[in-house]
């Protein structure tokens, strides 16, 4: 191939496809979001989601099936997946996402599994093996440090190296090296000053070099900044289609030395490799599913949603429901499912049940009545919380079932949660109903943790998450006993939000988002100060109990007795945590380092085993930029939650440096996880050095990666007009629809620079520069620029087509 020809290759032709190469029969291969479902789209395409798609089954999301705990279940839903991706033209699926999840508001938290890299990077690897038994590539997301939607393309994450190899990347090291995924996909952001895309240090050094991937590195959608720079680390494809203009500069860049024509042959071998892998599919992106698979794909998704349900509270054992239970339902939920996320991953599901008629259709329960009791879009309607406590009263149920959670707008791709609480109007109606005097079973919908204040007043809660298309028939299989619930929370849920180590430092709305925190995430902050919570991570009821006893530890692990005291059969979910005694090295409190389903009939016992692994021990020493483990006694402790080890021992382990003499006394607030009260001195002593901040501008002077939400603030009265009329349109339509604007939403905290990566060659660099001068405030210079650049580029498409074409 040619020098312009291995370029070409680098950039996509379209939405969804590669570039191809006819002359040398390299075909185009496609790809597809698909974290819970294949959305194969049928027209032009767009990432949002707001374009038509081919039907496909919609399973529970990432966040969701992670409360099974169960690296299986998550390779069944690969598995169905890979299948339907190869059936309906999909070559490489767009999933699943992995992100940590360090805050309870990010709007993706139900894309990503957990708050813990053992539990998303485990889950990640079945899910994975799962679509590529198929012959399709998984592309793992969003490698890294992605931990909030606002201003996603234009932020600086900036982490220290420690959290950084022991949290953020541990889950796609976990998922690379046990799955060894085709395709990884890289974040918008930045991180410690340079864009993920581009990182040498994350994707040269960490991922390809001592991780040892072999696959192709693609961007986000409009994710990539600097083509020249991304090849040169090996990350070889920049997604949507930025058109020719990419291609030429990376020419340019061979020629003037930035880029060595090897480092471009590597890039564009990596999309060849891509390729070859997927050449025996054959799509042909008129196929669809037949009626047998949506069948089996179907039972395969409510097989699924019952492995994840979460009994949260059971008071006086009110579930299951007893037999022929008189039931009065309530909630608009109950009666139109929200069983999905909005953004890119959602999937225009063939079927979807609702809980209301799943119930109606049980054998086991009856319905007597249905209120809507609440506005979806949060409204306040007193009129609705009258009728449903009123027909309460007319009918005297045996329980009152309420569905309530996060409606549509709450979680989604492009924006994220303001708060944790359920919506106003939808308390109100629980609050009312309840006293009524009657039995309320609450069926919690949401993608994330939320703030449950209204527990004391409801007898029992069970957390569905977004459960998929199956899930309301799943749902009722938990109500009614046909499925004993065996979900654990993947992610803790805080009493209140000003509980969340990051709660004052998230969103951010400036460019660089400092994680102050450092590793006390999650538990692991909670767990170290001491901070009650709601509900604990690891914790899941069941309406079978379990006794653990009899822990043994050996050199490779540790075993243990777990009994059903019960005389129901059921599945509880054993966890492995670890502490060093004696250390001089800042860890949290507890570390989970293992877990494993344990399925028991009535009054079994079976001994357990959970063995240790190159993971349990180790740290990220910074003074030898190695890993290490320290020699000396470790705390184990085993049980089903966080907060619930009823076994524990102390073994001692010979690991490759002893441990350290001294604490380093400038971490400070560190050494006790008390974070809140984190100076700038101690953060940097975590960070050791100065953090690499993003170079301020002038106020009212903006550059290309400077997201268009910005120009509000802008001395242009066009573009400050642009930023205002685009945030009222999303504003609008959000109070319209209940829904909110993702196309809007996403050019809000798109940067101008993005615009030459998304427009197939329509926009080119030269043209991002004349925009951005409008912006500040030189109208006719920029105008001239971006209509002299227009034409000149458009020439310039024309005869590099010819070139690589060979016309």
């Amino acid at each position: 191939m040619t020098l312009l020809e291995r370029a070409s290759l680098l950039s996509g032709q379209s939405e969804w496809e590669s570039r191809a190469l006819p002359q040398h029969d390299v075909p185009a291969f496609v790809m597809s979001d698909g974290p819970n479902g294949v959305r194969r789209q049928t027209g032009a395409g767009d990432h949002l989601g707001l374009g038509e798609s081919k039907p496909a089954t919609c399973f529970p999301t990432a966040g969701t099936v992670a409360n099974s705990w169960d690296p299986d279940a998550a390779r069944v839903v690969g598995q169905a997946l890979g299948e339907e991706a190869r059936d309906l033209g999909v070559q490489v699926l767009l999933g699943p996402g992995i992100n940590m999840k360090r805050n309870p508001l990010c709007g993706r938290n139900f894309e990503y599994y957990s708050e813990d890299p053992l539990v998303a990077g485990r889950l990640a690897a079945g899910f994975i093996e799962g679509i590529q038994s198929n012959g399709v590539g998984a592309c793992p997301k969003h490698f890294a440090v992605n931990s909030q939607e606002l201003r996603r393309q234009a932020s600086n994450s900036i982490v220290d190296e420690r959290t950084l190899r022991e949290y953020y990347l541990n889950a796609f090291e976990i998922a690379v090296k046990e799955a060894k995924p085709w395709t990884i996909m890289s974040s918008y952001n930045m991180v410690n000053g340079t864009y993920a895309h581009e990182s040498d240090h994350l994707i040269k050094d960490i991922l390809k070099g001592e991780w040892g991937f072999d696959g192709l590195v693609i961007s986000d959608w409009g994710g990539s900044n600097d083509i020249v720079e991304s090849a040169r680390v090996g990350a070889a494809l920049e997604m949507p289609a930025a058109g020719l203009a990419s291609a030429r500069q990376v020419v340019e860049g061979v020629r003037a030395g930035r880029l060595t024509e090897a480092e471009l042959t590597a890039s564009a071998q990596d999309v060849l490799n891509v390729v070859e892998r997927t050449r025996g599919t054959h799509p042909t992106g008129d196929g669809f599913l037949t009626d047998a698979q949506k069948a089996e794909h179907h039972e395969i998704a409510r097989q699924i949603a019952q492995k994840t349900a979460v009994l949260l509270q059971n008071t006086g054992s009110i579930l299951p429901l007893s037999h022929h239970s008189r039931l009065v339902v309530v909630g608009d939920m109950a009666a139109t499912a929200r069983y999905q996320g909005s953004g890119s991953s959602k999937v225009n599901a063939y079927r979807v049940d609702h809980l209301l008629d799943a119930l109606r259709a049980s054998e086991d329960v009856e319905v007597l009545a249905y209120e809507q009791g609440y506005d979806r879009q949060g409204a306040s309607r007193p009129d609705l919380v009258s009728a449903a406590v009123a027909t309460v009263r007319e009918q005297n149920p045996d329980v009152v079932v309420a569905c309530i959670g996060l409606d549509e707008r709450s979680e989604s791709e492009g924006l994220d949660r303001s708060h944790m609480h359920i919506p106003q109007a939808q308390l109100d109606m629980l609050s009312a109903v309840a006293e009524a005097g009657k039995p309320v079973v609450v069926v919690l919908v949401a993608g994330s943790a939320v703030e449950v204040d209204f527990a004391d007043s409801v007898d029992a809660i069970l957390y569905i998450g977004l459960s998929g298309q199956a899930g309301a028939l799943a749902t009722v299989d938990v109500l009614t006993g046909a499925v004993n619930p065996s979900g654990h929370l993947a992610e803790s849920w805080p009493v209140r939000y000003e509980d969340v180590p990051s709660a004052g430092n998230f969103p951010v709305e400036e460019r660089d988002s400092v994680y102050r925190e450092g590793p006390f995430v999650g538990y692991r902050y909670y767990s170290t100060q001491s901070i009650p919570v709601r509900y604990p991570f690891g914790y899941g009821l069941s309406y079978s109990t379990f006794e653990y006893s009899a822990l043994s530890v050996d050199e490779k692990g540790v075993a243990f007795t777990v009994t059903n005291t019960s005389s129901v059969a059921g599945t509880d979910v054993a966890q492995l945590y670890v502490h060093p005694v004696h250390s001089g090295v800042l860890r949290p409190a507890r570390e989970l380092k293992g877990f494993t389903r344990v399925e028991l009939e009535a009054g079994e016992s079976k001994q357990v085993r959970i063995d240790f692994d190159e993971y349990t021990y180790r740290h990220f020493d910074l003074a030898s930029n190695s890993w290490q483990v320290e020699s000396g006694a470790w705390e184990l402790f085993v049980g089903n939650s966080v907060e619930n080890t009823p076994l524990s021992a102390t073994h001692v382990v010979q690991g490759t440096m002893e441990p350290a003499a001294e604490k380093n006394d400038a971490l400070g607030h560190y050494w006790t996880g008390d974070v809140r009260h984190v100076a700038d001195a101690e953060f940097e002593a975590l960070y050791a050095g100065t953090p690499h901040r993003t170079l301020e501008t002038t106020p009212g002077v903006f550059v290309a990666n400077d997201a268009i939400s910005s120009w509000t603030s802008s001395r242009s009265w066009v573009a400050r007009t642009i930023a205002s009329t685009l945030i009222k349109q999303s504003d609008k339509a959000l109070e319209k629809t209940g829904a909110p604007d993702l196309n809007t939403l996403f050019v809000l905290n798109m940067p101008p620079r993005a615009m030459a990566k998304m427009t197939a060659g329509a926009v080119s660099p030269q043209m991002v520069d004349g925009i951005v001068d409008i912006a500040n405030k030189h109208f006719w210079r920029g105008t001239t620029h971006v209509i002299t650049e227009y034409f000149r580029n458009a020439k310039d498409n024309k005869q590099t087509l010819k070139e690589i074409s060979h016309e």
